[in-house]
């Protein structure tokens, strides 16, 4: 959501990670014709008695077990402050309802591991936090342990229910036709997962529209306005955040928060401009901050409206009543407290300890949330909140350094008593290399 933000424009930031469909129907229609016929097919001498050979799986997605596991330093010797102890509490407690009603697919642990850390943060009193973290959670290390973070906030930007002159973009809620694949109409993910897209009026599963497609009109006159913004660039960032607020001419606030992507792969336009030698320090090249890229779009409209094209991911949006932006957790994300995580590496509603060259970024921070472009173990995307501070923090963001994951007390020792980690380490996987 990054050169410092590069990653997120370079995010939902798409908070869904979907796969672009890449099977042309036509073609795979004749495939299965043809394998089909083979299947009647007859050989000289009479039917054969050998089986078909049959088609390898895919692998499964890399998760945390498959990179390594060990154990890190005691939890009680972190220097967990009092102040960022209590806030972490506080979101995990949050979190614990789905914590323990959910599948984690990272393969770390099961619901019933989190129950005696959620009973006991129930009742804990806060200015006690950092016991609380000491006593129910070890710390434990994936893979080598070496940790990127970024940044990402709740936007603030002019927008307006109705549509009034110079409130001319359009928030979009999810459309009805953007569904997922019938079996046999596209080739599925590596996960499993079919793809979305729409089925075209041949009945055929083709990609949804792209952002190039919804921007001239593609979704126009089906009523799926939920708001009008002012500024097409304010609202391009806006999606890339995945939750935001509209301020009205009239000072009413909305707030809207991810309801669905278009499927489409997010590309970030921070890594386009990278390439294209467009950020940088050098004369004529503009700051690879967020408030750079931004600058850059504005100075060169033209341009900069085809460069955000190159991202054809597009995010729908809902409208969200309560006093906070929703994570992929179901629960609301807090300032300086959430972070977005790769889900395959880290439990959804884990606790997880950042040291970093960043000293704000660094500490207790609750993984509830998840981000296109937050892939792989130990890279993080931390919330910031609302507000200019959190605009200029979130949009510098760029943190290296070190990652431990608090996991329920047993969970490493469980984990080698079932024979999935060996010595502290993953069988099979080389944690720390």
């Amino acid at each position: 959501m990054r050169s410092t933000m590069q990653a997120r424009y370079g995010r939902a930031d798409d908070k869904a990670s979907i796969a672009k469909p890449t099977i042309r129907k036509g073609i795979a229609a004749a495939l299965l014709a043809l394998l089909a016929s083979c299947g009647h097919i007859v050989p000289p001498g009479g039917p054969s008695t050998t089986p078909p050979p049959s088609k390898p799986l895919p692998p499964p997605p890399a998760n945390a077990l498959s990179v390594g596991v060990a154990a890190g330093p005691l939890v009680a010797a972190l220097p967990m402050e009092a102040a960022d102890a209590a806030a972490a509490l506080a979101s995990f407690r949050e979190s614990c309802p789905r914590l323990m009603a959910r599948t984690d697919v990272s393969g770390l642990t099961h619901p019933q591991d989190w129950q005696p850390a959620c009973a006991a943060a129930a009742t804990w009193v806060p200015a006690q936090a950092p016991q609380f973290f000491a006593q129910y959670f070890e710390a434990d290390r994936v893979g080598p342990g070496t940790a990127f973070a970024t940044g990402y906030f709740e936007p603030e930007i002019a927008g307006s229910r109705t549509h009034v002159p110079g409130y001319d973009t359009p928030v979009y809620a999810m459309p009805s036709d953007l569904v997922r694949a019938k079996p046999g109409d596209a080739t599925p993910s590596a996960s499993g997962q079919m793809p979305l897209g729409r089925y075209d009026e041949t009945g055929q599963f083709v990609p949804y529209f792209d952002r190039t497609q919804i921007e001239n009109g593609a979704l126009a006159g089906r009523g799926l306005e939920i708001a009008w913004v002012q500024d097409p660039v304010a609202f391009f960032f806006l999606q890339v955040q995945g939750s935001g607020r509209l301020v009205g001419p009239d000072g009413a606030v909305m707030r809207i928060g991810y309801a669905g992507q278009n499927g489409w792969p997010y590309t970030g336009i921070g890594s386009v401009m990278a390439q294209q030698g467009l950020i940088g320090t050098g004369p004529g090249q503009y700051p690879g901050s967020m408030q750079g890229i931004v600058r850059y779009i504005h100075d060169h409209p033209e341009e900069g409206r085809l460069l955000m094209q190159q991202n054809r991911s597009w995010v729908f949006f809902a409208e969200r009543v309560g006093d906070g932006p929703l994570g992929a957790l179901g629960v609301p994300v807090r300032g300086h407290v959430s972070v977005a995580a790769d889900p395959q590496f880290v439990p959804l509603g884990a606790p997880v300890w950042l040291d970093l060259d960043r000293r704000e970024a660094s500490g207790v921070w609750v993984a509830q949330d998840t981000g296109g472009a937050i892939k792989g173990a130990n890279r993080f995307d931390t919330f910031w909140g609302a507000g200019a501070q959190a605009t200029v923090t979130a949009g510098g963001m760029s943190g290296h350094g070190r990652a431990l994951l608090l996991l329920p007390v047993g969970t490493l020792a469980r984990l080698q008593a079932a024979g999935q980690v060996s010595g502290g380490q993953v069988l099979g996987g080389q944690a720390g290399h």
